[in-house]
C-alpha cells in the first residue's frame, strides 16, 4: 500500500467519529436539526458558511442533489454554521471520552505524550497539505485550531481527509465519471454494494441503470455490469491520481515524521474500528485489516 493511501486508512476512523458517533446527532438534535442527514450535511458544510444545496452537492460530489436539498438550506434555519462548528467539536470531545475511558491504557488519548505528539505531527501534515483548488479542505484549514490534543488531532485529520477528497473529486472529473458513475465503478471494482450506495447516496434504480448504460457505451462496463479492462484501468487511474495528489503533503512532511504519526495513530483507529464505530458496510469503502 502506498504512503498516501496508508495514511488515509490510518487517519480516517478518527475523523469519522463525527459522522458515526451518537454524540453528533445528539448535539444537532439539541439545536433543532431534523434527522441524521441534516446533521451530516450541516456539520460537514458548516466550515463553508451558510451555503446552498447546489454548491454542497457539487463539492461533496457523489450525493444525489435532491438528497442534499432535503437538508440544506433548511439546516441554517435551525442553527448557524458557527453553532454547528461548536456542536461537532463538542460531540467529538464527548465521543472520544466515551470511547476511550479514563483508565489504562486509553487515558493517553487526551492527556498523554503519544497523542500530544500525534496532534503535533498531524497538525504539521495538515498545514502542509495542499488546499489550492480544494475548497472543503481550505474552509476547514481556515478554522481556529482547538487547544486540546485529541481535538487538534481530529481537526488535522479532517483537513487531511478533505484535501484528499477534493483531489479525488478532481480525479473523477478528469476521468469524466459523473457522481453516480463514480459509485457504479467503485462498486464494480469490489467496493460497497449498490444497495449500500443507494441507501447512503440516494441514486434511484433508473439513475443507476442510466449511468451503467453510459459506461457500457464507453466500453468501461460489460453486459453483466463488471468492469472491462478499460474500466479497471480508468478506475485505477482515478485511485492513482488521488493518491499522487494526496501524497504532496506527506512528501513535504517527510518519511520519518509520517511514519511516526502512523505508528501513534494506528492503535487509536484500531480501537475505534474494533468497537464497531464504523459499520462494515460503509459508503467510504473503509476496511480494516
Amino acid at each position: 500500500m502506498n504512503r498516501a493511501r496508508g495514511m488515509w486508512k490510518a487517519l480516517e476512523p478518527y475523523h469519522a467519529i463525527s459522522y458515526f458517533s451518537p454524540e453528533t446527532r445528539k448535539a444537532t438534535d439539541a439545536l433543532g436539526l431534523k434527522g441524521g442527514w441534516m446533521s451530516y450535511f450541516g456539520c460537514r458544510a458548516a466550515p463553508l458558511g451558510a451555503v446552498g444545496p447546489g454548491l454542497v452537492a457539487a463539492m461533496f460530489y457523489n450525493f444525489h442533489p435532491a438528497m442534499v436539498a432535503r437538508s440544506l438550506p433548511d439546516a441554517w434555519t435551525y442553527a448557524t454554521p458557527e453553532q454547528l462548528l461548536d456542536a461537532r467539536l463538542t460531540a467529538v470531545d464527548n465521543a472520544v471520552r466515551r470511547l476511550f475511558p479514563d483508565a489504562p491504557p486509553y487515558q493517553t488519548v487526551w492527556s498523554g505524550e503519544p497523542v500530544k505528539r500525534a496532534a503535533e505531527l498531524a497538525r504539521r501534515a495538515a498545514e502542509l497539505a495542499p488546499v489550492a483548488g480544494r475548497p472543503i479542505a481550505a474552509a476547514n484549514a481556515a478554522l481556529e485550531w482547538p487547544d486540546e490534543p485529541h481535538l487538534a488531532l481530529w481537526h488535522a485529520t479532517t483537513i487531511l481527509r478533505e484535501s484528499r477528497g477534493d483531489g479525488h473529486v478532481a480525479a473523477l472529473v478528469a476521468a469524466e465519471l459523473s457522481p453516480c458513475q463514480a459509485l457504479v465503478t467503485i462498486s464494480a471494482a469490489g467496493g460497497p454494494a449498490k444497495e449500500v450506495f443507494q441507501l447512503n447516496r440516494r441514486w434511484s434504480d433508473e439513475e443507476w441503470a442510466a449511468a451503467s448504460d453510459d459506461l457500457r457505451s464507453r466500453g468501461l462496463l460489460d453486459a453483466e455490469g463488471a468492469l472491462t479492462d478499460a474500466g479497471r484501468a480508468l478506475r485505477q487511474q482515478v485511485e492513482d491520481t488521488t493518491d499522487a495528489l494526496a501524497d504532496q503533503g506527506w512528501r513535504a512532511l517527510g518519511d520519518e515524521r509520517t511514519r511516526e504519526l502512523l505508528d501513534v495513530v494506528r492503535p487509536i483507529s484500531a480501537v475505534l474500528m474494533s468497537a464497531g464505530l464504523i459499520p462494515a458496510d460503509n459508503p467510504m469503502a473503509m476496511r480494516w485489516d
